[in-house]
C-alpha cells in the first residue's frame, strides 16, 4: 500500500524526467484544492491530487474537483504509482517528450 508521500514523490520524478515542472499548489482559505500544479513542455497544464493508496478524495476536494471541471479544467486523483504512469502515458499522449 503506497503512502500519499511516496505518490507525490513518484509523480514528481516523473514529471521531471519529461522535463515538466510539479508545483506544491497551496491557496490560502480556500480548501479543496488539489495537492499539485504539474507544467510540462508544449504548454501543457495539469491539476493532480495525490491520495494514498485507495483513499478517496474529501467532500472539500470533489466540490473544488467539480467546480474547475465546470470551466474546463480536469483534475486527476492519483493513489498509487500506477495511477501515475497511467497520468503520464495520458498527458503524453500530446506528443510531450522526455528532454
Amino acid at each position: 500500500m503506497a503512502k500519499e508521500r511516496k505518490v507525490e514523490e513518484y509523480l514528481i520524478g516523473k514529471v521531471k524526467s519529461l522535463g515538466g515542472r510539479c508545483y506544491k499548489f497551496v491557496s490560502p482559505g480556500n480548501n479543496g484544492v488539489p495537492d499539485r500544479i504539474v507544467l510540462l513542455p508544449v504548454g501543457r497544464v495539469c491539476f493532480v491530487e495525490t491520495k494514498a493508496d485507495g483513499e478517496k478524495p474529501r467532500a472539500s476536494q470533489l466540490a473544488v474537483h467539480r467546480e474547475m471541471a465546470r470551466m474546463g479544467v480536469n483534475v486527476w486523483v492519483l493513489d498509487s504509482k500506477a495511477a501515475v504512469d497511467d497520468f503520464i502515458r495520458e498527458v503524453t499522449a500530446i506528443g510531450v517528450q522526455a528532454p
